[in-house]
């Protein structure tokens, strides 16, 4: 269902290599890697849903409003989380060098397309 979706955000981002949506409790809906991804995008998915709930945590602890995106860049690559709702999250993951900010303009015009079909 969000496989085309998924596939053009890693195409059409310069680095793409991976993307998926998933829900806050860790379980995968959709996800696409290239062929060749040297990693594991559901297992990617599945360690950062810890990290979102705690971001979420903290913002309402902080009263500081809804986190929206969350960004980790490591040597490996770099993985962008945008929040779609409450319960789902997309992420996108890059190589080093990748577009960060082609990749972030994507995944925000996809949102409103993925959240309408959740």
């Amino acid at each position: 269902m969000f496989k085309d979706e998924l596939r053009a955000l890693v195409d059409g981002s310069d680095g793409g290599l991976a993307s998926l949506i998933m829900d806050s409790s860790g379980i995968a809906l959709e996800s696409y890697a290239r062929d060749g991804a040297p990693f594991d995008i559901d297992m990617i998915g599945i360690e950062f849903s810890v990290v979102v709930n705690s971001i979420k945590r903290a913002t309402e602890m902080l009263e500081a409003g809804v986190a929206r995106e969350v960004a980790v860049n490591t040597e490996k690559m770099t993985t962008i989380i945008r929040m779609l709702s409450d319960e789902y999250f997309l992420t996108l993951t890059l190589r080093p060098d990748g577009n960060l900010g082609k990749a972030r303009y994507l995944m925000r015009t996809a949102a409103p397309r993925l959240l309408a079909d959740l």
